[in-house]
């Protein structure tokens, strides 16, 4: 379900609202042929079929991808989100498109490799023929780009979550960020596991950076005695961290690093004989953890702080997921991939009933979308684009704990959450915020 407000209380900008398509193509400016004749609607959308198409009436939306699919860290997450959206994609073809389109996610894929100028090149080469991004992975990845989306007007869904989205009019996020989720690991932390001191070790930048700085509002909102210390990438370059945690003997560690990192940390402070807890950001763990020497150390004394539940999950969405992806190794980051596209979904269908299915009538949609029908993934609410950061982003977690007993190697243990001090905290900028 849809609903909208004409007050766009998230300022995005006032777009030239069309009546037909046919006043939004002169409004955009961007008329031209098409490679079979056609007008040409905008970038990444013609009226010819898309290569493969569902429906050879329809003409094509072409969204571009670029995620880490070879050599970066997060290669683990970046290749099975690319896939899950592609069939999400081909789901909504298979119901008829979108407005008279179906949705090309294949023809302009790139790998970032998770570094920023490699971002950014991709990004070059596909930005004029996509009409949006249905993936940029990554925080400092998608910073790379976000001069040019914003030049551009042109629409990115982040596969990452640092609060600086909410305050991006370009940016279309899902799910709680990275301050909100260390704030709830946080308070769980305290409410459940008598946690009286924390520390945060983290990846500097957007990413970390964001995760730290929930953490210390939380313990400062908790009363909690609170230090931190950045580390870098890398399971072998985490003796500093090793060393703090068990020098400050803290009750819980939020981790938010890469998987191998945290499992790193957690087995190895463990054997050096640290009796805390451990909360980790929800890119700390992956299902390949189960098959590590450090799965029995995680299971005792690692919480996983989740933004939605795994693949097995019973609801509509998470059904159409797997039906969609047929047989496949369960893993829970085709959750993430196909849970991300439902707001770019409704985004674009909003464009659609405008008359306006440009880069600008997106952009404008954006702005008029209020709730997402996340088919129970995430609830409706948390697909509010119209209001204030602050009053908008969505606050709530679930917490995990690995089970190898799970197809994904996480069993859930409370429902969507938000503690005490996410629930207290203005969100009047953005929790990390160098600049």
């Amino acid at each position: 379900m849809v609903s909208v407000r004409s007050d766009g209380l998230r300022a995005r900008g006032k777009a030239l609202l069309a009546g037909t398509a046919l006043l939004a193509l002169l409004a955009a400016g961007c008329g031209g042929a098409g490679d079979d004749g056609s007008a040409s609607p905008a970038p990444g959308v013609t009226g010819k079929p898309c290569p493969q198409p569902v429906n050879k009436d329809n003409g094509c939306i072409y969204l571009g991808i670029v995620s880490d699919l070879s050599a970066g860290p997060f290669k683990s997450l970046g290749v099975p989100l690319t896939r899950a959206q592609q069939a999400f994609w081909d789901r909504i073809n298979r119901q008829g498109g979108i407005g008279g389109y179906d949705i090309d996610a294949r023809t302009y894929v790139r790998d970032n490799r998770y570094d920023p100028a490699t971002h950014r090149r991709a990004f070059q080469e596909i930005k004029d023929d996509v009409l949006a991004l249905a993936q940029s992975l990554g925080s400092p990845t998608t910073e790379a780009i976000l001069t040019e989306l914003r030049a551009a007007r042109m629409i990115a869904v982040p596969a990452s979550y640092p609060s600086k989205w909410e305050f991006e009019n370009v940016i279309l996020e899902a799910g709680a960020s990275y301050c909100f989720e260390a704030m709830n690991g946080i308070d769980y932390a305290v409410d459940n596991l008598g946690a009286r001191s924390a520390m945060a070790v983290y990846f500097p930048g957007d990413y970390g950076g964001d995760a730290a700085a929930g953490a210390k509002a939380a313990a400062r909102a908790r009363g909690l005695s609170y230090s931190e210390v950045p580390t870098r990438q890398g399971a072998a370059a985490q003796d500093a961290a090793i060393r703090a945690i068990v020098e400050r003997k803290p009750d819980v560690v939020m981790l938010t690093t890469g998987p191998a990192e945290a499992a790193a940390i957690v087995a190895k402070t463990v054997a050096a004989g640290f009796g805390g807890r451990f909360m980790g950001s929800n890119p700390t763990f992956v299902k390949e953890l189960l098959r590590s020497p450090a799965f029995p150390v995680l299971k005792e004394r690692f919480w996983y702080v989740a933004p939605w539940k795994p693949f097995a999950y019973d609801s509509p969405g998470h059904t159409a997921m797997r039906q969609a992806l047929g047989r496949v190794d369960p893993d829970d980051s085709y959750t993430t991939g196909w849970t991300l596209s439902y707001a770019l979904k409704t985004v674009l269908e909003k464009a659609a009933a405008n008359g306006n299915l440009t880069r600008e009538g997106v952009y404008e949609a954006l702005g008029q979308v209020t709730r997402v029908d996340y088919e129970g993934m995430l609830p409706a609410h948390a697909g509010d684009f119209s209001g204030t950061p602050n009053s908008a982003a969505f606050r709530e977690s679930v917490i995990s704990r690995p089970d190898e007993r799970q197809y994904t190697g996480t069993r859930v243990i409370t429902d969507f959450l938000a503690g005490r001090t996410v629930k207290a905290h203005r969100l009047d900028t953005p929790c990390y915020n160098p600049r």
